[in-house]
């Protein structure tokens, strides 16, 4: 059985008026939010897919179904933390996390390294092995025209157990 395995995870939400902009657990100020279930953090959404594939455990539908009530509203954090936690009893423990988040505005620069802190502290990683990236559609599609933001990460991960 192989000792590495990779997981990938994307994810969108459209963004709207009265909402918090939840990047990787961190609010960054915006005139716009993601419009989700939860509070929407398509960072860690795209992480969370990205644990649960690297371990062969579903996705984050399949744990923290948006029909269920108990998520209505919920810090994402909940859903990276739990997706780690079924990582690790399953033999498992992420090495490094790659991701890209795609936002037209705000400029994400200046929050670049409070997102990967705040990722690296619920993933329980070094900050020296997450990477977070931001990037824009140049005015392409719903996240070019402001309509939407993007998340996209993959994850290594190791075997802890023989």
């Amino acid at each position: 059985m192989s000792q590495l395995r990779i997981g990938q995870g994307w994810d969108s939400h459209r963004l709207v008026a009265g909402r918090a902009l939840m990047l990787g657990g961190i609010a960054v100020p915006s005139d716009l939010g993601e419009d989700g279930h939860s509070d929407g953090d398509v960072l860690l959404h795209a992480l969370t897919d990205a644990i649960l594939g690297a371990g062969a455990l579903g996705d984050i539908g399949r744990h923290f179904p948006p029909s269920d009530a108990r998520w209505k509203d919920a810090d994402s954090s909940i859903f990276l933390v739990g997706a780690i936690s079924l990582l690790e009893t399953a033999g498992w423990r992420p090495v490094n996390i790659d991701a890209t988040i795609l936002l037209e505005k705000p400029r994400l620069a200046p929050h670049i390294d409070a997102i990967r802190q705040k990722v690296a502290s619920l993933a329980g990683m070094d900050p020296d092995d997450v990477s977070v990236k931001a990037k824009t559609r140049e005015g392409l599609d719903a996240v070019g025209r402001g309509e939407a933001v993007e998340a996209m990460a993959v994850v290594l991960v190791e075997r802890t157990e023989s």
